[in-house]
């Protein structure tokens, strides 16, 4: 997905929510705003939204010298999802159809992310989206394609939504490779973030490669384009995701909730949609 123009003021949101969460003081806050300030004349539309972020955000690693700018929120957020989790799982159980339930709570958990500005509250969306209707829902062909797989890689997205990924996993009953991002950014997973989730019990987790806020192939690493290319069924979460892949040549399944104007936009959806979308499958 390219670039738009209402991504911009969203770069300037994004690095002035980071300065803050690491208790960034007004001269060091002003050096992060004119380092994206320098970015804008040479941004290319045509390149996907997080790898313009990548860029960013690792400026603001290097301004603020905090690694992992997110980290108790991450924390917080799993430690929520957790303490959720055994209602949502007894939901998913008394299901007519525990998939549909699973990828619903799975979608639901995408509330959880601060490169939106937007207020969420877990509980309360879960059961707002077990029952909200989706504006895209290709169903059908998701069920066929895990019918026939033998595996399955799963593009992690935020750290807490992570947590009712396993639901999915559970009710899918096949081999899971999930992927998370290769270094922090946003409140996105690492390795630890999904061993924290509890993924290790369910999927064998790895390093997509990418440090941007999405799944960039071309950062990727070998072991994970090879994945890829081959795995009979792939789901991507969240919208950094979508952005990254929604133009790739092979069956993806996008589970998401569209949470911006643009990405609302670029999918033809009212913002705010939850959406199962399938490109060439």
């Amino acid at each position: 997905m390219k670039t738009y123009l209402d991504c911009i003021p969203c770069f300037f949101r994004q690095a002035i929510t980071a300065g803050r969460v690491t208790g960034a003081d007004d001269a060091r806050m002003k050096a992060i705003l004119d380092e994206v300030a320098r970015m804008i004349p040479e941004l290319p539309l045509e390149m996907p939204p997080p790898l313009i972020a990548d860029s960013m955000y690792r400026r603001i690693r290097h301004l603020t010298r905090e690694p992992d700018p997110y980290l108790a929120l991450k924390r917080e957020s799993i430690e929520t999802a957790l303490a959720l989790l055994p209602a949502m799982r007894h939901h998913m159980r008394q299901s007519s159809d525990p998939l549909m339930t699973a990828i619903r709570v799975a979608i639901a958990g995408n509330v959880i992310d601060v490169g939106v500005h937007k207020e969420y509250d877990i509980e309360r969306d879960l059961y707002r989206i077990l029952e909200q209707e989706f504006a895209i829902l290709d169903y059908a062909p998701f069920v066929e394609h895990l019918s026939r797989a033998r595996s399955v890689l799963y593009l992690g997205d935020n750290a807490g939504e992570s947590v009712f990924d396993r639901l999915l996993i559970e009710a899918m009953g096949k081999p899971v490779t999930y992927a998370v991002r290769s270094a922090p950014v946003l409140n996105d997973q690492t390795v630890e973030d999904a061993i924290a989730s509890g993924l290790d019990q369910v999927a064998r987790i790895i390093e997509s490669g990418s440090t941007a806020p999405a799944t960039i192939l071309s950062q990727c690493t070998p072991e994970f384009l090879e994945l890829f290319e081959n795995a009979d069924l792939v789901i991507s979460k969240g919208q950094g995701n979508y952005e990254g892949l929604s133009e790739v040549d092979r069956p993806v399944f996008f589970f998401l909730k569209a949470k911006c104007s643009v990405i609302a936009s670029d999918l033809g959806v009212p913002e705010d949609s939850i959406v199962m979308k399938a490109i060439n499958a």
